[in-house]
């Protein structure tokens, strides 16, 4: 049988933003014109985490999610493996830190005004140093919405998370970090997981569409092409920055 959003619903999937604030601009318009063109009365846009790093702008990205709700919509916000690697670095692990700096945590905190003189130094003084200016620089809103991030969230018959899904183990069993950093176990199984899983995390030229998983990272941040799913009954679509492409 086909895989079925809930009835009355049309859910909008939004992959990987890494600080790439004008594509996500883009994108909201794009989603807006759309849910014009639909008649179900709920509209869920589900964002899969990654809101971070690599891109320019991760400040300003974090506050157009949080702000643009259009009226009759509703958001889910998921944690991806960035938010992880930024809370657990506030929270002291310094060779965490040490790992997101080589991963796009250099732009990320140059987003909020913490700038590194040395690029490539990874000492514990200066891990600690930005740490603390981190901390000072980041808005308690934005703290707030990193920490209420979801793990995952279920609609239908769609499970949609950051990263996947451990195979053989009960979607309500998944662990927090396979959620957010599982990859080649989850990307190469055939398995039924219970439900369509809806993931970013792993770039592909173009969005992968298999029967047991949908992946949309489409690298946006590199390739300039940010992706969204669209689901409304049996029904799938993709909205692209710059294109629409039906499935």
């Amino acid at each position: 049988m086909k895989p079925m959003a809930p009835p009355d619903t049309a859910l909008y999937a939004i992959g990987d933003l890494h600080g790439c604030l004008d594509l996500l601009q883009e994108m909201q318009r794009l989603i807006a014109d759309d849910a014009d063109r639909r008649a179900a009365s709920r509209r869920i846009v589900v964002y899969l985490g990654d809101y971070i790093s690599r891109g320019a702008d991760s400040r300003g990205v974090v506050e157009r999610v949080c702000e643009w709700l259009p009226p009759g919509f509703e958001r889910i916000t998921l944690k991806g493996n960035h938010e992880d690697l930024l809370l657990r670095f506030l929270g002291g692990e310094v060779d965490t830190g040490r790992h997101w700096l080589d991963y796009g945590g250099i732009e990320a905190m140059a987003a909020y005004g913490v700038m590194i003189a040395d690029s490539l130094a990874r000492d514990d003084a200066t891990l600690l140093e930005l740490r603390a200016g981190l901390e000072a620089a980041l808005p308690a809103e934005h703290l707030d919405f990193l920490r209420g991030l979801r793990i995952s969230h279920r609609a239908g018959d769609y499970f949609f998370v950051h990263g996947g899904v451990r195979p053989g183990v009960p979607l309500e069993a998944q662990s927090a970090r396979d959620c957010m950093w599982i990859r080649k176990t989850f990307l190469d199984s055939e398995v039924d997981h219970g439900a369509v899983v809806v993931h970013g995390h792993s770039i592909s030229a173009a969005p992968e569409l298999r029967h047991n998983r949908i992946g949309i990272d489409t690298g946006a941040y590199r390739s300039g092409v940010l992706t969204c799913l669209v689901l409304e009954g049996g029904h799938r679509e993709l909205l692209q920055t710059g294109t629409a492409v039906t499935t």
